[in-house]
C-alpha cells in the first residue's frame, strides 16, 4: 500500500503527543488516530504493531529536537568561549521548553526501554551515536574543554531538562541563567579556552 510521508509524520507527531500526555501505557494505534483526527484504523496503515511506532517515534522525536541550521550556524559565528557555550546551553533550554512533549515522550520512551530489551538497545545505540557526535561537534567547533568535559555537561543538562519536565516548581525558586553560567564555568574553566577566545 502506498503511504503518505506527510500522514505519516502527523501520525508520529501525533503520537508523540499521546506519549507525553497519557505515558507508554496510553500510547496505542487506536489512541494515535483519534489524536490525529483520521479514520479508526489508519495508523495500522503505516505501523506494523506497537514496537514499530515506538521505533519511529524516537526518530521522529530526534528530529524535532534538532537545532534549526540557520539559527546554530548564527550562533556559531560568535567565537568559541565559555560565554558561547552558556549561550547554546540556553537554546538548549529554549527548544525543550518550547518542545516539551518531544522530551517529555523521550523519556516515556526511556521508561519503556527498562520493560522492552529491544527498545532499550535501540535507545542505547541511538543516545550513544548522538552523544559521540555531540563531542566531535563542540571539538570539532573549537569550544573549550574535552570528552568528558563535554560529557558532564550532557549529564548536568539532562539532569535539568528532567527536573524542569516534571517538578518545574522544584527548580522556580533559582536563576536559571545563573545556573548555567556557573555549571559552564565550573565544568569549563577559562583556562581550558583556547588562547583566541581569552
Amino acid at each position: 500500500m502506498r503511504q503518505n510521508p506527510q500522514r505519516r509524520t502527523a501520525l508520529l507527531d501525533a503520537a508523540i503527543e499521546v506519549l507525553a500526555r497519557e505515558g507508554s501505557r496510553g500510547l496505542t494505534l487506536r489512541a494515535v488516530d483519534k489524536e490525529a483526527a483520521v479514520p479508526t484504523g489508519t495508523a495500522s496503515n503505516y505501523f506494523r504493531n506497537r514496537d514499530e511506532l515506538l521505533s519511529q517515534v524516537m526518530t521522529r522525536t530526534n528530529e524535532r529536537l534538532t537545532p534549526d541550521p540557520d539559527e546554530l550556524a548564527a550562533t556559531m559565528a560568535a567565537p568559541p568561549s565559555q560565554a558561547l557555550v552558556v549561550t547554546l546551553m540556553r537554546r538548549l533550554v529554549e527548544r525543550m521548553r518550547t518542545d516539551r512533549s518531544s522530551h517529555l515522550a523521550m523519556l516515556e520512551l526511556r521508561l519503556e526501554g527498562t520493560r522492552r530489551p529491544e527498545l532499550k538497545a535501540e535507545l542505547t545505540r541511538v543516545f550513544t551515536e548522538l552523544l559521540e557526535a555531540n563531542i566531535k561537534w563542540h571539538l570539532d567547533a573549537g569550544l573549550p574543554g574535552d570528552r568528558t568535559s563535554v560529557l558532564l555537561l550532557y549529564l548536568a543538562g539532562s539532569g535539568f531538562m528532567v527536573e524542569d519536565l516534571t517538578l518545574p516548581d522544584f527548580l522556580a525558586p533559582y536563576d536559571l541563567d545563573g545556573l548555567l553560567q556557573a555549571l559552564v564555568e565550573r565544568t569549563l574553566p577559562a583556562s581550558a579556552e583556547p588562547a583566541a577566545a581569552r
